[in-house]
């Protein structure tokens, strides 16, 4: 096996949207994203006792999740409807409890091993603009659990 060379490229991320149910899933492209930033920080506690001769030592207790992503808002060629996944995005952000709560998948789109999947909050905000600037969200999913590793998609 030869040594990677190559740089990898921050428009390598794909975001899939669960149109369906848990149980009969149907995953569909969040079109035209411009940014993509997926961050799992983990909560690290001090776990130090004086049995360590004054090295610190550290415990993992939590893990949470998060993407932050900004898309082109897509709509129908006669401006009479929205992206449906969009839409999905959009009304789970007003919704409360199961309502508020979407399906997301994300992965590397050419492959690679890189693949997650989880249950998300949705933050939706319109940027605004000039009279010559696109339509673009930036939409927040915060993760509601646990955020699985998955095969990707993709993968041949």
């Amino acid at each position: 096996m030869s040594t990677p060379t190559e740089t990898a490229l921050a428009r390598r991320w794909r975001m899939d949207i669960n149109m369906g149910t848990d149980v009969s899933p149907d995953w569909q492209l969040c079109p035209g994203i411009t940014e993509f930033q997926p961050t799992f920080p983990p909560n690290i506690e001090n776990s130090t006792s004086y049995d360590t001769d004054g090295w610190a030592e550290n415990t993992k207790t939590a893990q949470e999740w998060q993407v932050e992503t900004t898309f082109n808002r897509k709509v129908s060629p006669d401006s009479t409807t929205y992206s449906a996944v969009h839409e999905k995005l959009r009304i789970a952000s007003f919704g409360y409890g199961a309502a508020s709560k979407i399906g997301v998948r994300f992965y590397d789109r050419n492959g690679l091993p890189e693949a997650y999947s989880g249950k998300a909050l949705v933050t939706w905000e319109p940027q605004g603009g000039e009279y010559t600037a696109l339509d673009q969200v930036q939409a927040t999913l915060t993760g509601d659990g646990v955020l699985n590793l998955i095969t990707n998609p993709v993968t041949p």
